[in-house]
């Protein structure tokens, strides 16, 4: 039986690497969110290898490339898919990607515009589907937002916008972290395993090994070293690049924000994201001087788990 994996997580938080992590895999199927429809069918459509549903969001002559960021995932672009397909016939590569999604043992999907777990309950209780979740946080003080999405039309104004998303995103993180750890249903016990990125830029190997083991893939040692490749680069980390899939210092990546943001900026994001940030184990700062000073790492138990405080 197929092994599905829903990866979980909000803009700008390191989704692209965590699923290039996943996408890397040689048993991996990866899709990244494509369509603007209703998430819990098209996770159920691609979860069960059914693409039949993209046909009618595709041009009149689309081809596999016209997929959302197609090249991104390794197995789309992998044989039979791409050097078999002549680039005006869709239906034939609908059935081939179809062919080649059954061939994997793990699907993989990430979605970053899904705010709640709720809504996934009659996929969790679906005895044709073995889902797991892995919800990607990461420190809001160095997230970019992106306001249109996560607020629609509210009226707010300008100077604030940036600061209401992220009372949004911090808001759902917590939500959707409660929900899965406190008192979980119990189809969703063992199906869900929180990471910070933090944590997967200071420790790659031994995170997503840990995350592997969670959805039941081995590491190959291919694997082991491209992502030491690709955390272990000259890159100094800063806002611009810290989203890119290249060869940089993850850990500075992930500490940008200590010499690129104003401290008024990181104060008001400490107000707004109060309770999400002590519930997700990031330790705030109380002035402009404590921000710039090296970070201290250091494990600490909450109720829910145990993080490192950074």
């Amino acid at each position: 039986m197929l092994v599905h994996v829903l990866l979980l997580s909000s803009w700008r938080s390191g989704s692209s690497f965590l699923g290039q992590v996943f996408s890397q895999h040689p048993s991996v199927f990866y899709l990244m969110e494509a369509l603007r429809m209703a998430v819990r069918d098209l996770l159920r459509s691609v979860f069960q290898c059914d693409f039949s549903v993209m046909e009618s969001y595709l041009p009149e002559y689309p081809n596999v490339s016209s997929l959302f960021m197609w090249s991104h995932s390794r197995a789309l672009c992998s044989p039979p898919i791409c050097s078999l397909t002549p680039r005006n016939q869709f239906s034939n590569q609908t059935l081939w990607v179809e062919q080649a999604c059954d061939s994997y043992s793990h699907v993989v999907y990430k979605d970053v515009r899904l705010f709640e777990l709720e809504s996934l309950y009659p996929l969790l209780q679906d005895s044709n589907l073995d889902l797991r979740i892995i919800h990607l946080v990461r420190d809001p003080r160095a997230v970019v937002r992106d306001n249109a999405i996560v607020l629609e039309q509210k009226r707010i104004k300008e100077a604030e916008v940036q600061y209401q998303v992220m009372q949004e995103i911090c808001r759902s993180h917590v939500r959707i972290n409660e929900r899965a750890v406190l008192k979980p249903p119990p189809f969703l016990k063992g199906r869900y395993k929180l990471v910070r990125y933090e944590d997967m830029a200071r420790n790659p190997l031994e995170e997503i090994n840990a995350m592997y083991q969670f959805v039941g893939l081995e590491m190959t040692t291919e694997l082991a070293t491209w992502i030491y490749k690709v955390t272990h680069g000259k890159g100094k980390g800063s806002i611009k690049e810290a989203f890119k899939i290249t060869s940089r210092s993850a850990t500075n990546v992930s500490q940008a924000w200590r010499t690129m943001l104003p401290y008024n900026k990181v104060r008001r994001i400490q107000e707004v994201c109060k309770g999400a940030m002590s519930l997700l184990g990031y330790r705030t700062v109380n002035s402009e001087k404590e921000q710039k000073r090296k970070h201290v790492l250091r494990r600490v138990k909450n109720k829910n788990s145990t993080v490192h405080n950074t």
